[in-house]
């Protein structure tokens, strides 16, 4: 299990420690503190919400105002999106690929940011854009084994699955080399945070921790 180490903010710190963080993509969601509350009091205090969530960054402003876990934002694609997530209150971003101008943004504000990247190539050149993690995106495509491979040249870069993982298959994932997992419609479908049913999502949250164990 990778721990945090002196520099790591307090957002990567939650995602090592908890070996997981929970990306958001729904229609609407009605009332962000109740959906960050639900989640972090299954065992998933990172909250990742997306630039295709119509009202992104009220509502990462609502949850970084609620003290509730650690809000970030996702689909960052551009420096103007960094930049308003970040004024909003992320406390991390998370881009689906390789952009220079988001970790620079990311940088000048001392943010974290988790790079998208697939390929080796990708990888390595997002550890020199100075990525707090790698996301392996879309992970189910090689499953588990393929970071276990990328292990192999780069054992220090910290790697995070991402698209096609769940409950049945987050632990093989962290056994095979990730330092945490993403949870997406297995713990949050659209149609559950759209219509805030937060006793469902806080039940399947609970589900995927216990997964990990």
């Amino acid at each position: 299990m990778t721990t945090a180490v002196e520099g790591d903010s307090f957002a990567v710190q939650a995602i090592l420690a908890d070996r997981a963080l929970t990306v958001v993509r729904a229609p609407r969601i009605p009332d962000p503190v109740a959906l960050a509350g639900a989640l972090a009091g299954a065992g998933i205090r990172s909250v990742e919400l997306t630039f295709t969530t119509p009202g992104l960054t009220d509502a990462i402003r609502a949850i970084a105002a609620s003290g509730i876990g650690v809000i970030g934002a996702g689909t960052v694609l551009t420096a103007q999106h960094a930049e308003s997530a970040i004024d909003a209150g992320a406390g991390f971003l998370v881009t689906p690929g390789i952009t220079e101008a988001v970790a620079d943004v990311a940088a000048r504000h001392g943010i974290p940011v988790v790079m998208g990247a697939f390929t080796p190539t990708e990888v390595m050149r997002a550890m020199e854009l100075g990525a707090a993690a790698v996301k392996i995106f879309p992970a189910k495509a090689l499953g588990p084994g393929y970071l276990k491979d990328l292990r192999g040249p780069f054992p220090a870069v910290r790697l995070i699955p991402s698209g096609g993982v769940n409950a049945g298959n987050a632990a093989d994932f962290l056994a095979h080399g990730a330092v945490a997992v993403t949870a997406g419609t297995d713990v949050v479908p659209p149609a559950a945070v759209a219509a805030g049913d937060w006793a469902d999502i806080a039940s399947r949250a609970t589900a995927f921790v216990r997964a990990l164990r």
